[in-house]
């Protein structure tokens, strides 16, 4: 067979084709199909095309952001005032629809950055074509194609082995985390992802048939997408909002029209604020468009987010788990020093034509066996009989040579086991200088892939390999210092090496290590999270257990890795991150993927999510200030006397200097401070003060509109003029800390405020004011600064109050 090895385009793939029957073949492994039959597939609609898109259509962005339950009640609140004739009150119709613009042309721009950025990531497959393997993406496979799966691939495609013998696990599709031997006739689940070993299959079921494209169908059936706790909490939000504004919204126009008896214009009117003031309008919008354009500002750095969700996980980051290799160090391995065990036995010849013979049978399917096989590269007339490859959980790999004997190669201490002690000397010395350590030994009798016997094991030769430290990686890890994130280094390598890479890379109690073969219970492993921050001869399933064990104990966890060992705990982390130059299985199963592959990027990876986060929770508090005031006073009014004090133009205004222009400044501003507590907690802490001031000084104007009789129009006046300077207020709080550009944003805002009410109130519904009105007016206005004052020192110290609280219970 000629092994010609090209690498196809990631062209767009077309609409999947409607099925038509194909004859099945049953290709050689070695010529596979031919181009005609590969066509007569794809045009029949046996390709493997995938069962959902990984983002959005152009028509479902423009649907879910124009047809929402609350453009439905705008527009049915505008026909009302259509109908009664006040056309000066429709301003939020114009808000609304700007507003739904701008959600469509931001998630828009994110879709197609990230589409362009999944299509240089797509997964490829390997396949064989009129006797050449070449790489396609996976999209292009056809059913009967044959298929090259190696470690570290992810299986596309339900298929059976044809050739070849792989280990594969299942644990991402069935939960099973053992290792499963898959030989010819041996059937491959399109999912799982091969750890160890090379093979060749016949894919037989592709697309929607196959088994993993079956369970996600079958999945979508009967669970919607799990979303965020931010997300969650605004659906929950608008969910109660929207139950409750129709039943409010027609007492109130009863109360008005009916007990009032005002006019139906006036009734509707006020009805329209009360609901207006209550609905959130921007709320979700901007979250929409915060997410969209971080979307965009991480692919611009070539870091691809396959979930959007993950980045308001990555703002609350508390721990951050990193492998040695490929993400302290340079995936790239180097071998150093040989040291010969036994020279009269075996020297170095004897050596150096085992390893030459070992490599050669042996699939270089890992940095350290590639680093080996270029290393004993020497040509050799021994033949394998039988190969074992190197796994995770077993850290070894053996090959039998008929006349020359069985050989083994792998970690020192799984191949020596109980008689490792005698080898300890030899191995520390290399260990402690940040070497990865391989013993080479010979073994009488036949190696079993369940495990070996010390007692058949001589030592030949000991092999000390390295990995260049990155060098932006003493600066990345003091930034993660400097930001309260913990790094804990899990590892499969001995816990000494480990230590003193993460040393000299500069992470904090790299000193702190253990050997992860100790921890034999959950509650070792519980213990070891609290004391150790090194954690070395960790096996894959063992990495899962740590990442649990930190979830378990309030942490939120980031998973970083780019090895088919590091798949599950990739999956099971709080945020998963795959190196895009790691394997195939790591990057499906991974939230974000590192297109370079430079773990450097991970400080502005972490400080968009934390920005983002932290300027919607900010400004999710100015729109909440007004939905408080507006929902309590809608309440109050539906049992007093008095109407409904502003209208719909004033609100328009108030929602456009105090919340709507400065919230889009404020969400797009750096901030990347830890993200704490619970998303709705946090944002009506900060809303409520505002909001309660409001009540406050609305209903004090109120009752001198009762007792002095002043008209509607100054009580109307005098309650939106109070509304948009404590809207003033409440900004001034949430811009804290000053900088220059939030000094500027605030100024801007209290400005245009003042130049509006003084020079163009007319214009959003405001009257002057007779001397007596406008002098309760300053009263008010001094009084508004003291209830807000107050307030926020009330929550202050209740917080307080709260956190002392914690930190008792948790002392006990």
């Amino acid at each position: 067979m000629k092994r010609k090895h090209t690498k196809q385009p990631a062209a767009q793939v077309p609409a999947p084709q409607p099925r038509r029957e194909v004859a099945r073949l049953s290709p050689d492994p070695e010529q596979g199909l031919t181009l005609h039959q590969v066509k007569e597939r794809q045009q029949n609609g046996w390709a493997n095309d995938p069962v959902d898109s990984p983002t959005k259509t152009v028509g479902q962005i423009v649907r879910e952001n124009v047809f929402t339950f609350f453009n439905f009640i705008f527009v049915v609140l505008a026909a009302l005032l259509v109908a009664v004739g006040s056309f000066d009150d429709m301003l939020f119709l114009l808000i609304a629809v700007a507003n739904t613009g701008i959600g469509i042309v931001q998630q828009l721009r994110s879709k197609q950055t990230v589409d362009k950025l999944n299509l240089l990531a797509a997964p490829r497959a390997n396949v064989v074509r009129e006797g050449n393997l070449i790489s396609v993406p996976a999209a292009q496979l056809v059913r009967d194609d044959v298929a090259e799966l190696a470690s570290g691939d992810q299986i596309p495609a339900d298929a059976t082995v044809l050739s070849g013998q792989v280990q594969v696990n299942e644990a991402l599709i069935t939960g099973e985390a053992d290792a499963i031997t898959k030989a010819p006739g041996d059937e491959l689940l399109s999912g799982a992802f091969v750890v160890s070993g090379r093979c060749r299959a016949r894919l037989d079921r592709v697309g929607a048939e196959s088994y993993a494209a079956r369970l996600t169908l079958e999945a979508k059936k009967d669970v919607t997408v799990g979303k965020s706790e931010m997300m969650s909490s605004l659906d929950k939000l608008i969910r109660i909002i929207g139950i409750l504004l129709i039943p409010i919204g027609v007492a109130l126009f009863v109360k008005e029209f009916v007990f009032l008896e005002r006019t139906a214009q006036e009734a509707v009117v006020s009805m329209v604020a009360a609901l207006i003031g209550m609905i959130p309008e921007g709320l979700y919008l901007l979250t929409s468009v915060a997410l969209a354009v971080s979307m965009i500002r991480l692919a611009q750095g070539k870091v691809l987010a396959q979930d959007m969700n993950c980045i308001e996980t990555l703002a609350r980051v508390d721990v951050l788990c990193v492998d040695k290799t490929g993400t302290i160090t340079e995936p790239h391995m180097e071998v150093g020093e040989v040291v010969y065990l036994d020279e009269e036995k075996y020297a170095e010849t004897v050596v150096t034509e085992t390893l030459n013979a070992f490599y050669q049978s042996m699939e270089a399917d890992n940095d350290t066996a590639r680093a080996m096989a270029q290393k004993f590269h020497g040509k050799s007339l021994w033949h394998a009989a039988q190969t074992i490859p190197f796994t995770s959980a077993t850290k070894w790999s053996a090959a039998v040579f008929p006349g020359h004997g069985a050989f083994v190669v792998g970690a020192p201490e799984f191949i020596m086991g109980n008689r490792y002690a005698d080898l300890k000397e030899a191995v520390d010395p290399w260990s402690e200088k940040g070497y990865r350590v391989l013993l080479v030994a010979e073994y009488g009798g036949v190696p079993d892939q369940k495990g070996l016997d010390p007692r058949r094991v001589s030592p030949m030769a000991l092999v000390a390999l390295s990995n260049r430290i990155r060098p932006a990686a003493p600066k990345t890890f003091r930034y993660f210092a400097e930001q309260g994130v913990a790094v804990k280094v899990i590892s499969g390598d001995n816990p000494v090496t480990v230590s003193e890479v993460a040393r000299q890379a500069g992470i904090e109690g790299a000193e702190k290590y253990v050997d992860a073969a100790t921890l034999r219970s959950d509650e070792d492993i519980a213990r070891a999270v609290r004391e150790y921050t090194v954690f070395g001869r960790v096996t894959p399933n063992q990495k899962r257990k740590l990442v649990r064990a930190l979830q378990r104990q309030g942490h939120t966890v980031a998973m970083t890795g780019d090895g088919v060992n590091d798949v599950l705990a990739l999956k099971d982390a709080d945020c998963g991150i795959a190196m895009a130059s790691g394997s195939d299985a790591a990057c499906h199963a991974a939230q974000l993927v590192l297109l370079n592959s430079d773990f450097s990027a991970m400080p502005k990876v972490v400080a968009e999510g934390r920005r983002v986060i932290n300027n919607i929770q900010r400004a999710a508090a100015l729109y909440l200030v007004k939905n408080i005031f507006s929902f309590l006073l809608a309440l109050i009014s539906l049992f007093a006397t008095f109407p409904y004090p502003v209208t719909p133009l004033q609100l328009s205004l108030l929602s456009a200097v105090t919340i709507g222009v400065p919230s889009f400044f404020l969400a797009l501003e750096p901030n990347h401070s830890l993200v704490k507590g619970k998303f709705l907690s946090n944002v009506f802490r900060a809303a409520l003060p505002g909001g309660l001031t409001d009540l406050f000084v609305v209903l004090g104007v109120e009752i001198f509109f009762l007792t002095f009789g002043f008209s509607e129009a100054e009580l109307s006046t005098m309650s939106a003029i109070l509304l948009i300077v404590i809207g003033i207020m409440v900004l001034y709080e949430v811009c804290k800390p000053f900088d220059w550009k939030r000094r500027v944003l605030w100024g801007a805002m209290a400005g245009s405020s003042a130049v509006t009410i003084l020079g163009f109130g007319g214009s959003f519904g405001l009257s002057p004011l007779g001397t007596q009105a406008f002098l309760v007016l300053l009263v008010f206005l001094g009084l508004a600064y003291s209830i807000m004052r107050f307030m926020l020192g009330l929550f202050d110290q209740g917080e307080r109050l709260l956190n002392r609280g914690r930190h008792l219970r948790k002392r006990r």
